[in-house]
C-alpha cells in the first residue's frame, strides 16, 4: 500500500526537524569545544548525505598553502584549503576517469614500459612492477616519508628537488618483490599524474578541471606546482573548498554518478574501495584508506597531513569533510578521529 502525500510530507517534516536539530546541536558542540581548546587546529567541518548538508562549521586559525604560511584566516565555505595527501585519492579517481576514456594503461600493464625514455633502468624485478602496484603503493621500491617533510632526505622532498622527478622515482632501489609490501609513497601518485598528463595531453590540473571539477560544478580550485615550477604536485598539492570536496564525496557515494551524469565507472569505485593491503590496522585500496581489518567495509577515506579528511560512508552515503591546520604534527590524526567518535557518530541521524 502506497503512502499518501500527507504521510510523505509528515515524514519529510520529521526528517528535516531531526537534521536541523543535529545541525544546530553539532555546530554548538563544536564551537564550545573549539573555544575550550579541545579542538585545536580545526578549520572546518562539513557533513552531507544524499546531497543535503546536515551540518557545517568553520573556525579561525593559522594556515598554509603547501607549506607557505598564509597567516591567520577566517575559514568558510568559499575558502580554499590544502587537501595535502587527500590529493592522492583524487588522483586515483582521475586515473579511473582517464582509464574509462582509454587514455591511460590498464592496471595490469607494466609500469616501466610506459616510460620508454628510462629503458636503461630495466631489470627483471623493475619490469615486474605494474600500474596496480603503483595504485596500491606496493611497488617494492625504496621510499621513506617517515622523516619530517622539512628534511631533504624525506623521499617526497628529494623527489621534488630532483632534476628529473620521474627518473628519481623509477630508479629507487628494489627492496621487496612488487605486490608484497606496502610503502607510503608520494612518488606513486606522481607517476599516476604523469600518466594522466601524457595520455590526455593536458596538465594534471587541466585534466582535473575538464574531467572532474567542471562536471561537478567546481569552478574554484588551485593545484600547486612542484618545486620544478612545471608539473603539479600530484601527491599533496590540491586545494579545494569544503563544499566542493564534499561534491567529490557525493560522487563516490553515488558510485560514480552526480546529478544523473556518469563521471566515472562504478567498477572503478568498487576496485578503488577494495582492500589490497593491510596497514597499521586499516586497509588500503587504490590510494584510498579503508575501514579497519576485521570490520565491514563501511567507509573509505582520503587522509591528509594536518588532519585533512574526506570520508565516505559506503552504507549510508554520508560524506564528511574535515579541514585542519595541524601540519607536520605526528598526532594530527587525533583531531579528525576525535570529531568522528565524540561528535558525529553519536549524533548523526540514522538512515
Amino acid at each position: 500500500m502506497s503512502m499518501s502525500r500527507k504521510s510523505l510530507a509528515a515524514i519529510s517534516a520529521v526528517l528535516f526537524s531531526v537534521q536541523a536539530s543535529f545541525a544546530n546541536e553539532i555546530e554548538d558542540q563544536l564551537q564550545a569545544a573549539f573555544d575550550g581548546g579541545d579542538l585545536s587546529g580545526l578549520h572546518g567541518l562539513l557533513v552531507r548525505r544524499d546531497g543535503e548538508t546536515l551540518a557545517q562549521a568553520y573556525f579561525k586559525g593559522q594556515d598554509q598553502r603547501w607549506g607557505d604560511p598564509l597567516g591567520e584566516r577566517q575559514f568558510g565555505p568559499e575558502e580554499l584549503h590544502d587537501l595535502r595527501s587527500v590529493s592522492k585519492s583524487i588522483v586515483s579517481l582521475l586515473y579511473g576517469i582517464a582509464l574509462d576514456r582509454g587514455l591511460v594503461p590498464p592496471t595490469e600493464a607494466g609500469l616501466l614500459a610506459q616510460f620508454p625514455e628510462y629503458a636503461d633502468l630495466a631489470d627483471p624485478q623493475r619490469n615486474a612492477i605494474t600500474i596496480e602496484h603503483v595504485l596500491t603503493m606496493q611497488m617494492g621500491l625504496e621510499w621513506n616519508e617517515r622523516l619530517p617533510y622539512s628534511d631533504p632526505k624525506n623521499s617526497e622532498i628529494a623527489m621534488e628537488r630532483a632534476e628529473d622527478k620521474l627518473r628519481f622515482i623509477l630508479s629507487r632501489p628494489i627492496v621487496d618483490a612488487p605486490g608484497t609490501t606496502w610503502t607510503y609513497s608520494g612518488g606513486s601518485t606522481a607517476l599516476l599524474g604523469a600518466l594522466i598528463s601524457r595520455g590526455s595531453g593536458l596538465t594534471l590540473a587541466q585534466f582535473a578541471q575538464e574531467a572532474l571539477f567542471h562536471p561537478l560544478g567546481i569552478d574554484n580550485s588551485d593545484w600547486v606546482l612542484g618545486f620544478d615550477g612545471k608539473t603539479h604536485a600530484a601527491a599533496s598539492g590540491l586545494r579545494l573548498t569544503a563544499p566542493d570536496l564534499a561534491r567529490i564525496g557525493t560522487l563516490l557515494a553515488n558510485k560514480g554518478q552526480y546529478q544523473g551524469q556518469k563521471i566515472v565507472s562504478e567498477d572503478w569505485i568498487t576496485r578503488s574501495f577494495t582492500a589490497h593491503a593491510a596497514v597499521g590496522g586499516l586497509r588500503y585500496g587504490y590510494q584510498w584508506w579503508l575501514a579497519p581489518v576485521g570490520t565491514p567495509p563501511v567507509w573509505a577515506a582520503g587522509f591528509g597531513n594536518g588532519g585533512q579528511r574526506l570520508t565516505v560512508g559506503q552504507k549510508t552515503g554520508t560524506v564528511v569533510v574535515i579541514q585542519a591546520g595541524n601540519y607536520n604534527q605526528p598526532d594530527d590524526w587525533k583531531l579528525p578521529v576525535k570529531i568522528m567518535e565524540e561528535f558525529l557518530i553519536p549524533g548523526l541521524p540514522p538512515k
